[in-house]
């Protein structure tokens, strides 16, 4: 108990911040992922086509443990049965047309986004994992995984942007981090795309 202040913990006080900002529901508010808001990125997106949805990649590697990362099926949500790897999306919604990615990992590993549509009655997350860690990725319609470029490369390394610009039809799409193991600690959120 020495060395507490109030009443709750640093990890308590984690919590209650990211579920008051939206972060464990997917979304966050414009000013956390503002330009100004953002952690000094290595580099940047150029002037995006279309509808600009920002997507930032976060990991809190500073709260990880070993065996935190999940059981023996790749699943879990580690500490404190929070998952530990989030996708933040703004904005949530867009009309349907051209929509570009810019996504920035501000988090301590290498991430990607990739594009699924969303079938009709499934809700994010709920993908079978491989015994790879992985999803099958069948179905992409892009992918933002070339650090400091557009499309698919190797991965969005830390402190990095990558983009992509594609035509979606009005649905439901998940956004998703298929770096090992990352889908199944929570790494993923909705996109939706409305008729114009």
């Amino acid at each position: 108990m020495a060395g507490r202040r109030g009443g709750r913990s640093g990890a308590g006080r984690r919590t209650v911040t990211l579920a008051a900002t939206g972060a464990l529901r997917g979304t966050v508010p414009t000013a956390q992922i503002a330009p100004g808001a953002r952690p000094a990125a290595r580099c940047s997106a150029p002037a995006l086509p279309g509808r600009v949805v920002d997507v930032m990649a976060t990991d809190m590697m500073g709260g990880m443990m070993p065996g935190m990362m999940g059981g023996p099926d790749g699943r879990g949500t580690g500490w404190h049965g929070m998952a530990m790897m989030r996708l933040l999306v703004h904005p949530a919604t867009v009309p349907a047309g051209t929509v570009s990615l810019r996504v920035v990992n501000s988090g301590a590993f290498t991430h990607e986004v990739i594009v699924l549509p969303l079938p009709t009655g499934q809700s994010v997350g709920q993908r079978p994992i491989g015994s790879d860690g992985r999803i099958d990725e069948v179905g992409s319609l892009g992918e933002a995984s070339r650090s400091c470029g557009a499309g698919t490369g190797d991965g969005i390394t830390p402190g990095a942007s990558a983009w992509t610009t594609m035509t979606l039809q009005p649905g439901r799409y998940e956004l998703v981090c298929n770096e090992p193991g990352h889908y199944a600690v929570g790494m993923y959120t909705e996109l939706d795309v409305t008729a114009r």
